[in-house]
């Protein structure tokens, strides 16, 4: 008899081990130009500015969704790889997103 004391073991159970976390699809666009969309859908009418396109390797998208939501004075959010800031001012956000370096394309309503 062995002086190990188990009571109770979770070598065969339910309990599933610990997946790693999966990343989101990036959509990444072959010309190389970054999106930005606008969105009301399910937002109860309230536009949304959706910026699309930029690779989450090559650049850190939660410090420039910081100082984009600083510079245009609207709040926002980063999900799923994508920028959404509120409100409907897209062509200040396009001079934005030029000075840091990206070419831009407004795309949708």
């Amino acid at each position: 008899m062995s002086d190990s004391h188990l009571v109770y073991s979770t070598d065969s159970g339910r309990i599933t081990p610990v997946q790693e976390k999966k990343t989101s699809p990036v959509k990444l666009y072959s010309d190389g130009f970054i999106r930005i969309e606008r969105q009301t859908k399910g937002r109860k009418g309230k536009g949304v500015m959706l910026i699309v396109g930029i690779n989450p390797e090559e650049h850190d998208l939660k410090s420039i969704s910081k100082s984009l939501k600083t510079k245009m004075g609207q709040g926002g959010a980063l999900k799923d790889n994508i920028i959404e800031i509120q409100g409907d001012d897209r062509e200040k956000l396009k001079g934005l997103l030029e000075q840091i370096g990206f070419k831009i394309k407004l795309a949708g309503g």
